[in-house]
């Protein structure tokens, strides 16, 4: 049997969200920007999917900009404040140890050109602590940058919180909603959210289709350059069909979401008990305040791309870290935020689940798991010396 279980990486495109996409691939394929009935048509399909995405967080439909992934929407709000006039001349970013490297790398790059970069720590649990994101504002920062939730342990952050202080401040408030988007409710009204980034994959749409919301009267110098789409901060010819995916996956997300999110707490669990019965594991992250499906371990004595690669021998999908850093032997750098040792940070297991996973794919998982844990603790001699 085969069980996918890595859903915080990517998800399985919903049937009705294929279905809406395949007119744009065949029919009506025309490019938005043209006046004639074709192009007309798509344009109207786009602002259907842009209504769709905004009522999931309580934007105006004009507050969102289509992009071609969470990575460039993050590349976008980052930048386009920094380097535009939203930023009123200040240079310093305020952003967390812990988030996504399409947060961290281009920090780095923003540090590299001056900008004044302040990383904060996070507690054991994954938090960041408010008091120390007050204490670190000061009168040159321009822009805080805090994810909703984390993509490797889950940990959902004090959005609401955090945004109450930027606006007390006034410092602008920017969130990395990839994870957290359709999955637990947001409102960037009530939570004071000036800038958000989103993504169609996560949420059982396709890859290549994101989005930002810019809150109206933001300012923000565009990072693409070229023929003036999405009202001048996006360039280039939009892509249709992503579009209208990530519309429809935001719509059954919104109509789903309190009934999803109740099931995989449940899924999750019954996972969480289960493999934390496997002898020397941890749970990695906030041990309730955690997106729904998202479950994240430590298992001594394994590395955790061996976990992964024999997982994948049984039929069961995981990972270990971030899917978008593989190949690194670096450990996680969200572990390590979290202080946990090198060693043990390298045990790393991330199951996560999502709208297609069921009770026996959990079953499966559970009966795989310590088998595989004891065949590689079997060839271990960090094991063996215990």
């Amino acid at each position: 049997m085969f069980v996918y279980a890595d859903n915080a990486a990517t998800t399985q495109i919903a049937p009705q969200v294929l279905e809406a996409m395949l007119p744009y691939w065949k029919e009506q394929y025309g490019n938005p920007s043209t006046l004639y009935r074709l192009g007309r048509e798509s344009k109207i399909a786009m602002e259907k999917a842009r209504s769709q995405v905004a009522q999931v967080v309580g934007a105006r439909e004009e507050e969102i900009f289509f992009t071609g992934s969470g990575t460039e929407s993050d590349n976008m709000a980052l930048k386009g404040v920094l380097y535009g006039p939203a930023a009123k001349g200040k240079k310093g970013l305020i952003t967390t140890k812990v988030e996504h490297h399409a947060i961290l790398h281009t920090a780095q790059a923003l540090e590299k050109e001056g900008f004044q970069v302040t990383f904060l720590d996070v507690n054991s649990q994954g938090l960041v602590d408010l008091e120390q994101l007050e204490q670190a504002i000061g009168p040159d920062t321009a822009l805080v940058s805090i994810m909703a939730a984390n993509n490797e342990v889950g940990t959902i952050q004090p959005i609401a919180e955090i945004g109450a202080l930027c606006r007390r401040h006034g410092v602008l408030f920017h969130t990395d909603a990839v994870q957290a988007f359709g999955h637990m409710p947001i409102d960037v009204n009530e939570m004071n959210i000036d800038l958000l980034s989103l993504s169609a994959h996560k949420i059982n749409g396709p890859k290549g289709a994101g989005a930002l919301y810019i809150r109206k009267g933001l300012s923000l110098r565009p990072v693409i350059e070229g023929g003036g789409q999405e009202r001048n901060r996006r360039s280039g010819t939009e892509n249709v069909a992503g579009i209208v995916g990530l519309g429809a996956a935001a719509q059954l997300a919104y109509e789903t979401m309190e009934e999803e999110s109740a099931r995989l707490k449940k899924l999750a669990q019954k996972l969480t008990e289960g493999v934390l019965r496997i002898p020397e594991t941890i749970l990695t992250g906030h041990p309730t305040q955690r997106l729904p499906g998202a479950c994240s371990f430590a298992v001594g004595a394994v590395e955790g791309e061996s976990l992964v690669l024999y997982l994948d021998m049984e039929g069961v999908c995981a990972s270990t870290g971030s899917a978008c850093s593989t190949g690194s032997l670096d450990p996680s750098h969200v572990l390590m935020a979290i202080g946990l040792s090198h060693e043990t940070a390298h045990g790393s297991l991330r199951l996560t689940l999502g709208r297609f996973n069921t009770e026996k794919d959990v079953d499966v998982i559970l009966e795989k798991l310590p088998q595989v844990v004891d065949k590689l603790r079997a060839m271990s001699p960090v094991w063996n010396r215990k």
